[in-house]
C-alpha cells in the first residue's frame, strides 16, 4: 500500500514541523503537535468490494429535483433509545455515544445487539476479549445471539464486514481503533479523526447504521478532536451517578430529530431496565409529611415528569452562609433567594440553604422555580406542604409567577398520578379547558398569593 504524505501541525498556532515534536517551536506549547494528511497517493478505499478504486466524479442536481422521501427507521425493542434517536435508527446514520468509564455504555449496546435477533448485528470490541463479552452477555440472560469481533485495525474490520453485509455495526470503542493509512498511535487526534471519517464513508456508502462508543476526558468532554462531533449525525451522552442505579441517555446533537429528548434506565444485575414512567423514581414515598418538600411538574423534550424538590434552610454558623444546589442551577437558586427577600420579606442572609432534586437528575426547566420557592418557604417556616399538591411556574424578578409551555401536558401527568391540586400561573389558565381534568387547578399571579395559600 502506498504511503500517505503528511505533515505535523500545531493545534494552537498552526506551525508545521517535518516530524513530531513534544514542544511546538512556534508557540512553545507542549503536546499540541498532531499529524495532518496532505496528500494520499493510493486510491480511495471501496467499502463494498474491499479494494482500492477510482473515485467517481460527483454529479450536480438542482434542489427542486431532489425527492424528500419519508425516512424509514429501524424500530428497536428499546423504546427509550427510539425516543432519544427521534423515532428509531436511521439507516446509514453514524451515532456517537459518550460517557464515563463504567457507566454502562457497553452493556447498553450489547443488550441492544442481543435484542435485535431478526437483524445481523456485528459487535466490534477493541477493549475486551470474546470471553469478557460472553460473560456480560450471560448476565443479561437472553437466548439471542450476536456476531462479535475483537479487532482494532479498520481495514481488516472492513474486509470482514464486506463478507457479512450486516444491518447494524457497533464499535466499542472508537479510541481503540487505528488506520494503516496514518502512522500514529491509536487514540491520537489524527487516528480518531481518520477512523471516524472511514466509518462515516462506510455508513453512507452501504446504508448501514454505525454506533461509535467513545470515551470522555476528565473535564467531561468527548475525547478526541472537536471535529469528531461535527462528523457524526447524532451525539448521545450516557450519564449517571455512581451512587445511583439510574442512568440517563441524553441527545446532544441529532440531525434526524429533536435534541431535547432523554431516556431513563435503571442499572440492574442482569442489564439495564427501561423506565417508562420516570415519576416512579423521582417521587419518594413518605410515611409522614415533612417540611421542605414540594412536587414540581417538569418536562424534558416531549416527556412530562413529576420530580420531588427538597430544600433545607437552617441557621448559619459561619460568616458567609452556604448556598448549595444539587441538580438545580446554583445561580437560579441565588436569584430565587433574592426575590424572596426583596418581594416577600424573608431573611435568608443568615441561613444556610441547600436544594436537591430527587433521583440524581439535573433539570434546567424554568418551571421548577415555583416548586423550589415553595420548598424554601416550607423549610423556612418548618411547615410541611400538602402531599396532594404540585407546582409549576416560572418566577420573575418582581415576584410574579410567569406562564410556562405545555401546561396541559403537565396538568394531565399530575392528574394521572393522583394529585388533587396543582398551582399554576394565572396567565397559563387563560383559554385552558379544565373540564377534562379531575384535579383542582389553582391559578396564582405572585409569590405573595402562594404564601397566603399555603401558610
Amino acid at each position: 500500500m502506498a504511503k500517505t504524505k503528511s505533515t505535523f501541525v500545531c493545534q494552537s498556532c498552526g506551525t508545521t514541523h517535518p516530524k513530531w515534536v513534544g514542544k511546538c517551536n512556534g508557540c512553545g506549547e507542549w503536546n499540541t503537535v498532531v499529524e495532518e494528511i496532505l496528500e494520499r497517493e493510493d486510491k480511495p478505499f471501496n467499502y463494498k468490494s474491499g479494494k482500492q478504486s477510482k473515485a467517481a466524479t460527483p454529479s450536480l442536481k438542482p434542489l427542486k429535483e431532489v425527492e424528500a422521501g419519508e425516512q424509514s427507521r429501524l424500530q428497536t425493542p428499546d423504546a427509550e433509545l427510539n425516543r432519544v434517536l427521534g423515532g428509531g435508527i436511521v439507516p446509514g446514520s453514524l451515532v456517537l455515544v459518550a460517557g464515563e468509564p463504567g457507566i454502562g455504555k457497553s452493556t447498553l449496546f450489547l443488550q441492544l445487539a442481543l435484542q435485535l435477533n431478526s437483524r445481523t448485528v456485528v459487535y466490534v470490541s477493541g477493549e475486551e476479549s470474546e470471553q469478557q463479552i460472553k460473560l456480560r452477555a450471560d448476565r443479561i440472560h437472553t437466548n439471542h445471539d450476536v456476531l462479535v469481533m475483537t479487532e482494532t485495525c479498520t481495514q481488516r474490520i472492513f474486509a470482514a464486514l464486506n463478507e457479512l453485509s450486516p444491518d447494524i455495526v457497533i464499535i466499542d470503542s472508537i479510541q481503540t481503533l487505528y488506520s494503516e493509512l496514518i502512522e500514529s498511535t491509536p487514540g491520537s487526534v489524527s487516528q480518531i479523526r481518520e477512523c471516524t471519517g472511514e466509518w462515516q464513508r462506510y455508513a453512507k456508502e452501504n446504508n448501514v447504521p454505525v454506533f461509535l462508543i467513545g470515551h470522555i476526558t476528565k473535564d467531561g468532554t468527548i475525547a478526541g478532536p472537536k471535529v469528531l462531533e461535527h462528523m457524526v449525525d447524532t451525539v448521545l451522552q450516557f450519564e449517571g451517578d455512581q451512587h445511583y442505579t439510574y442512568r440517563i441517555l441524553r441527545t446532544l446533537k441529532n440531525r434526524f430529530g429533536s435534541t431535547a429528548e432523554l431516556g431513563i434506565y435503571e442499572m440492574l444485575q442482569n442489564g439495564l431496565r427501561q423506565v417508562s414512567n420516570p415519576s416512579e423514581i423521582l417521587i419518594t414515598q413518605r410515611e409522614e409529611p415533612l417540611s421542605g418538600i414540594s412536587i414540581a411538574a417538569t418536562m424534558e423534550g416531549m416527556r412530562t415528569m413529576l420530580i420531588e424538590t427538597q430544600a433545607l434552610v437552617s441557621p448559619s454558623h459561619y460568616s458567609t452562609p452556604q448556598r448549595t444546589a444539587t441538580g438545580f442551577d446554583a445561580k437560579r437558586l441565588n436569584m430565587l433567594l433574592a426575590v424572596l427577600e426583596k418581594r416577600g420579606g424573608f431573611s435568608f442572609g443568615n441561613k444556610d440553604v441547600f436544594v436537591n432534586l430527587a433521583g440524581g437528575l439535573r433539570i434546567e426547566d424554568p418551571a421548577l422555580d415555583l416548586a423550589v420557592a415553595c420548598a424554601l418557604l416550607s423549610s423556612f417556616e418548618d411547615k410541611p406542604l400538602p402531599s396532594n399538591m404540585c407546582f409549576v411556574g416560572e418566577v420573575g424578578l418582581s415576584g410574579e409567577v410567569r406562564a410556562v409551555n405545555r401546561i396541559d401536558q403537565r396538568i394531565a401527568e399530575a392528574d394521572k398520578l393522583g394529585f388533587e391540586k396543582i398551582v399554576i400561573s394565572t396567565y397559563n389558565s387563560k383559554g385552558l379547558d379544565l373540564s377534562r381534568f379531575n384535579l383542582e387547578v389553582i391559578p396564582v399571579s405572585k409569590l405573595e398569593s402562594v404564601y397566603r395559600l399555603l401558610f
